[in-house]
């Protein structure tokens, strides 16, 4: 039995559902192309990562899409805002005994398999490890326990996420690791140019 677990959490990859800032700037297909870059890049940085994998999807299980059914475990996400479905994955990975727990999204194409398997090591000396991202929200959160507080009552996707996180962890008398700052994929700023060779 692993006792590493790493969630992730993926939107389905349809028309018009996904990267809506970024839709404004360069079109629903353009911006549901790099979104699926984005989401084939998720699966490689993860692949060779030593966890058991859970993907969770915003609203049907995508059996046959780049998350190999054989290595990635799949739900859906349950909740009514980020932290809650957050929360509750974390709850399900808790309730199967996972001792390290990380979460990470998919819009991040700075992340990579290092810097995920700094984050479980971290985790061999801190109660929390923690990735900002430009935005001041975070691209990776993982624990070695599940505190409620962490997820609830926040107002997401906005700059105060990771500072009320880290004051968060601080009330609970807990230490943190920090990984370096990335940057998500929102807007047609944030692109790297590889990605920007998608657009048509």
């Amino acid at each position: 039995m692993n006792l590493s677990h790493l969630i992730i959490f993926a939107k389905n990859a349809e028309l018009g559902k996904v990267k809506t800032r970024l839709a404004k700037d360069v079109g629903e297909e353009n911006a549901l192309e790099i979104y699926m870059a984005l989401l084939q890049h998720t699966e490689q940085v993860t692949r060779p990562v030593l966890a058991q994998k859970k993907c969770y999807y915003s609203d049907f299980i995508a059996n046959s899409d780049m998350f190999n059914d054989a290595h990635y475990e799949k739900s859906i996400q349950k909740g009514d805002d980020l932290g809650e479905r957050m929360y509750n994955a974390a709850k399900a990975s808790s309730g199967e005994w996972a001792n390290k727990i990380i979460i990470i999204g998919s819009d991040c194409y700075e992340l990579n398999s290092g810097i995920i398997e700094e984050a479980f090591k971290a985790l061999d000396s801190h109660d929390f490890v923690i990735g900002p991202a430009e935005d001041g929200g975070y691209y990776l959160i993982g624990m070695t326990e599940l505190y409620p507080e962490i997820f609830l009552n926040k107002v997401w996707s906005t700059e105060n996420v990771f500072l009320d996180t880290l004051l968060d962890i601080q009330k609970l008398n807990k230490t943190h690791y920090l990984l370096p700052t990335l940057s998500d994929v929102d807007t047609f700023e944030d692109l790297p140019e590889n990605l920007k060779g998608l657009l048509e």
